[in-house]
């Protein structure tokens, strides 16, 4: 693409500062980047999801992330934030390095997370989770093109703690500097307004995992200023694919009916 990375970290920006919500969509790889760009989002985010999901395995690894960030770079002039999860180090000079990597494939912006990717203890504790995010900002901020952090609170994702403690550390990350907060696990507009009126910062909020009912309208409404799916699109796109198996499995063929056309596959992709 020709856009340079400084046009699109400072549109990326831009896109948080404006009333209405950031739609920002998880594509996989390059095609359903390219897709999502066909219908108009402007600004697209990793799944580390979505990239297990396509390896077959439960996690991504570090490098396989990384290069997922470039091949979305180069498949549209989209910015494109990167879900580096836990930084794959639990030190916060160690972790913060993943962000200067995913910079250098690429992103413009890159969230990083509290929870440690270990089930018997999946939070990091408050102090070493502020210095985290302490290090991942000084890090991001201190680059050629600064990247836009986004700092993550996963204990409501993991089922641990409550609503105020959440509250808590995205108070304490954006005292730390972090410049997008997010906290998977919000289901109701009222969790949501309660975060977003107790920080100063942007709040991310997943749909993924929320009420359904929600509207983008009702986000706008309560002051979220970015709105993101997760890895809900793979796994709707692997549903689709299952449920069409199984059909063929069974002898029948009736998904075929449902097919897109090869042609509008191909006038999105364009020639080889």
């Amino acid at each position: 693409m020709t856009t340079d990375q400084a046009t699109k970290a400072a549109r990326f920006r831009e896109l948080h500062e404006r009333p209405e919500p950031l739609l920002l969509p998880n594509p996989w790889d390059a095609g359903t980047a390219r897709l999502l760009a066909a219908l108009g989002f402007e600004a697209l985010a990793t799944t580390s999801l979505g990239v297990a999901n396509t390896a077959g395995r439960v996690r991504a690894s570090r490098q396989e992330i990384l290069d997922n960030c470039a091949e979305l770079d180069r498949a549209t002039a989209l910015p494109v934030n990167a879900d580096l999860e836990n930084g794959f180090a639990d030190d916060p000079a160690e972790a913060a390095t993943m962000i200067e990597a995913a910079a250098r494939a690429g992103a413009v912006g890159a969230s990083i997370e509290d929870a440690t990717g270990d089930r018997r203890d999946p939070i990091y504790g408050f102090g070493l989770a502020v210095d985290r995010i302490r290090a991942a900002v000084e890090t991001a901020h201190g680059l050629p093109i600064p990247v836009v952090l986004t700092a993550r609170a996963e204990s409501l994702f993991y089922g641990l703690g409550d609503l105020d403690g959440t509250i808590k550390r995205l108070q304490a990350f954006e005292e730390a500097g972090a410049d997008v907060l997010y906290a998977p696990g919000l289901r109701t507009l009222d969790e949501m307004r309660a975060v977003v009126s107790s920080v100063g910062r942007p709040v991310n909020v997943v749909m993924g995992f929320a009420d359904p009912s929600i509207t983008l309208e009702q986000l706008g409404e309560i002051g979220v200023r970015r709105v993101s799916i997760g890895g809900a699109l793979s796994r709707l796109a692997l549903k689709a694919f299952m449920d069409g198996a199984r059909q063929m499995r069974a002898g029948r063929f009736g998904f075929v009916a449902d097919l897109p056309p090869i042609s509008a596959l191909h006038e999105v992709f364009g020639p080889s």
